[in-house]
Parts: structure tokens; sequence; C-alpha cells
């Protein structure tokens, strides 16, 4: 086998290996790092995969090149963020009681956390999760105050 077939060999791995990845359940920008590389190594030119994909040549580059030396880990996030101050079962009922609620208001939450759940959040910004998880379920005419 010579070193042109080498090549293709291990292109071919490599696409199979995103493919995998890519098939797998996965974070939306791990996604598209993944399928910018495998446009990039199925042979797609920059310009092409960059209109696509809404990515810069630089992104395309730069995560091909993480592949290139580290392999699916390359183009994993490094970063999954830190674990949360209230359990699942906890989580479950701050959404349940901010349903019931005609409107959101900030203070009565950061309240009703630390009253029920002993958490004192050290941001506002932190609390707006329970509010994003739900925004979609309440009316329209909800409001945060």
């Amino acid at each position: 086998m010579n070193n042109l077939q080498l090549q293709e060999k291990d292109r071919e791995k490599e696409i199979a290996q995103l493919e995998s990845f890519i098939k797998s359940d996965i974070d939306a920008r791990e996604l598209k790092r993944a399928i910018a590389v495998r446009m990039a190594l199925s042979g797609n030119i920059y310009h092409e995969i960059s209109k696509i994909l809404g990515v810069s040549k630089f992104f395309i580059g730069y995560w091909k090149k993480q592949f290139k030396t580290k392999g699916i880990a390359g183009i994993k996030l490094g970063h999954k963020g830190s674990k949360g101050y209230l359990t699942a079962r906890q989580n479950t009922e701050v959404i349940e009681w901010l349903k019931n609620k005609e409107y959101w208001n900030l203070d009565e939450l950061v309240t009703y956390l630390a009253q029920e759940f002993g958490v004192i959040y050290k941001s506002k910004q932190s609390l707006l999760f329970p509010l994003s998880v739900i925004c979609s379920k309440k009316p329209a005419l909800a409001q945060i105050t």
C-alpha cells in the first residue's frame, strides 16, 4: 500500500469517527465543529463550508487542526459548567412554584430559594435558569419584574 492509499484510509477513518460523534447526543457547538471538520476532510472548500454553516474560515481551520492533533477530544467542549446548588427534585419544585405565579419577581424568587432550600445566589443572573426552563410554557402575558 503506497503513501497516498494510507492517507486516504486515514481520512476515511477520521470521517467515520466524526460521523459517529455527530450521531451521538452532543452539544450544538460540538456538532457545528464536527460538521465543519467532516466537510473539510471530505474535500469541501472553506468558502462553501463557511457559507453553509455560518462560520469563519478561521473557525474551520482551527477545529480541523484541533481534530487532527487531538482527535474527537479536540473538538469537544472543554468546560461543562459547575454543579448546581439545587437537586433535580428541588429544581422541579421551583419550576412548579413559578408556574403557579401570576408574574415573576426575582426578589421573591431569591427569598423563596433562601427560605425553602437555604440557597443564596451571588448573582441574580444565576436565577434566570429556572425561568428560562419554563418561559416557553408560561402564557405570553407573564412578566418578569
